[in-house]
């Protein structure tokens, strides 16, 4: 299941007028903000869609017209949580000329989540956790994000050099996946200073 919608540009008659794509409305929003609070804070299966309604200060038939289902809302929520990333890491590689610095920069932004007030984890793991059928949709979406994420960081290392950033994008992959489990559960200082060793330690590796 993809997580961006592709441009339907290619797909219109060549007579045909553009189509104007409408932002999405305030009470969508609105509810889609509500539950990336507390579907993160809280957990998705606990929050319940009366509890959607009102802390997002709409009505129960505007909910419907917007999201039909949690189950839609949910997806919307990973999708988002997704593209929030994607965004960051498009500005992060435009702004380091490197890909050392990227990869550090990556850290440092890691590193940063973990020591902020009211950190959970990592959404996607925990969202995972809480659907446990691999063939569930959130699961496929999380799927392709850790896809997408192990591509971008292998294809840092192979511009830093390292002789095998595939296996340099796992290792770096599995120590996040425990800084950020280790940080939210654990001593986040010690989570944090073993994420930053051995990303050294891989970084170094590219210069042998």
């Amino acid at each position: 299941m993809p997580i961006v919608e592709t441009d339907p540009i290619g797909q219109r008659a060549r007579d045909s007028a553009p189509h104007r794509v409408l932002p999405p409305a305030p009470a969508k929003i609105r509810i889609l903000e509500t539950a990336d609070r507390l579907f993160y804070d809280e957990g998705i299966r606990s929050v319940g869609i009366d509890r959607l309604i009102s802390e997002s200060g709409v009505t129960k038939a505007t909910f419907y017209k917007h999201y039909g289902s949690k189950d839609r809302l949910i997806l919307d929520y990973i999708t988002g949580r997704h593209e929030h990333f994607v965004a960051f890491v498009n500005d992060l590689l435009a702004a380091n000329e490197s890909s050392e610095d990227a990869i550090r920069a990556l850290v440092d932004r890691i590193v940063s989540t973990i020591e902020s007030p009211g950190f959970r984890g990592c959404p996607f793991i925990n969202a995972a956790i809480e659907f446990t059928d691999v063939r569930h949709p959130v699961r496929e979406l999380v799927l392709v994000h850790r896809d997408w994420y192990a591509g971008i960081v292998a294809d840092l290392f192979k511009g830093a050099g390292h002789p095998l950033p595939g296996d340099a994008g796992d290792e770096f992959i599995l120590a996040r996946d425990g800084a950020m489990m280790g940080g939210y559960v654990g001593d986040s200082i010690a989570a944090v200073t073993a994420l930053q060793r051995i990303a050294e330690r891989i970084l170094a590796d590219s210069h042998r």
